[in-house]
């Protein structure tokens, strides 16, 4: 019988109905992924919008990073303020003009001069006034494409990406409800913590990617040797690199995840991980090294704050774990050595 509930330890289910019990988790899972997949298309232009900040901003005029395309960007809306400005200077120009041929004796020469400066005024105010009402008002630049199939297949894949995120923890409760059954209740203990860390973890990950390694990331790579390049960011490129140094930091947010497992399952103490704790800092250092795409120290230091934070909480949480299953029972205790004596 077919199911989504977890199955018990206890009960006994033949080849056939663990098939069919896998098959629909999987058809859960795609009925989930396709549900998530449906809003985040429909919301495409949110996703882009929020995907694209981080090159938008780096990529800003205002920014002043000296490129030739920001510096034409540039020029253009100084210039459209120049012709807002100078609007009011030609009408004004022109009253003066009406005015002394009003008081002052002119001759018909004289007036005919006039009469020709004020036509060229009114040009001139004509011609800055639909320069300035075309001047574009959004001087950001965006991701650009190079094909004809390409903003449909780039759109859609971002929203499959962001479909995935959002279904991640349904997927994750599906997968650790179906092997379940093959943990005991003691076992039960100690997988059930780790499997509910692990997408909040991930999210955690994803969103510190977002909002502070993924904007120093692009800031600095556009920015690098700009004044030589002119610089044209393609869609493509750009989310597939964006989703790449998420995704990698997400999984960094990870590391409670395997301290706990290590310790939990009598690998290696919290007291061990401890006492080794400048090798691990070394290897953090290294991985943040390797996930950040930007040579610079201080992205590699932001990249590793959190994650020597999230060392530090683990060990001292395994710690907490250590003493609570030392102070309890024989019979509550459990460990990989128990198990393997047993098979």
């Amino acid at each position: 019988m077919s199911r989504l509930a977890p199955i018990s330890h206890d009960d006994r289910l033949s080849l056939v109905e663990h098939l069919d019990e896998l098959r629909t988790r999987l058809i859960a899972c795609v009925i989930a992924f396709v549900a998530a997949f449906s809003i985040c298309y429909w919301q495409n232009n949110w996703l882009l919008d929020t995907i694209n900040k981080p090159v938008r901003e780096a990529q800003s005029v205002r920014s002043g990073n000296g490129s030739p395309l920001q510096d034409a960007a540039n020029y253009q809306l100084k210039s459209s303020a120049a012709q807002r400005l100078t609007i009011p200077t030609l009408v004004g120009q022109k009253t003066v003009n009406d005015l002394l041929a009003s008081k002052v004796k002119l001759s018909t020469d004289e007036q005919a001069l006039v009469a020709q400066q004020n036509r060229a005024i009114d040009a001139a105010i004509r011609a800055n006034r639909i320069a300035a009402a075309s001047a574009p008002t959004d001087s950001a630049r965006l991701p650009v494409t190079l094909g004809v199939t390409e903003p449909f297949v780039t759109t859609f894949t971002v929203a499959g990406y962001a479909a995935l995120l959002l279904a991640l923890p349904f997927i994750l409760y599906q997968a650790y409800a179906f092997v379940l059954p093959a943990f005991t209740e003691r076992e039960r203990k100690v997988a059930l913590p780790i499997m509910l860390m692990v997408p909040v973890l991930f999210i955690a990950g994803v969103a510190f990617g977002y909002f502070v390694a993924l904007p120093r990331a692009t800031h600095f790579l556009l920015g690098f040797n700009n004044d030589q390049f002119d610089i044209l960011v393609r869609a493509a490129d750009y989310y597939k690199f964006a989703v790449i140094l998420i995704a990698l930091i997400g999984l960094l947010f990870q590391i409670p995840v395997g301290v706990l497992a290590v310790t939990r399952l009598g690998v290696i103490s919290a007291r061990q991980l401890a006492h080794n704790r400048g090798y691990v800092i070394l290897g953090i250092s290294i991985v943040a090294a390797v996930a950040t795409p930007t040579p610079d120290p201080v992205t590699m230091l932001v990249a590793m704050a959190p994650l020597v934070v999230l060392f530090e909480l683990s060990v001292l949480l395994a710690r907490i774990f250590e003493r609570r299953r030392a102070k309890a029972g024989p019979d509550e205790r459990w460990d990989l050595d128990d198990d393997l004596s047993l098979s």
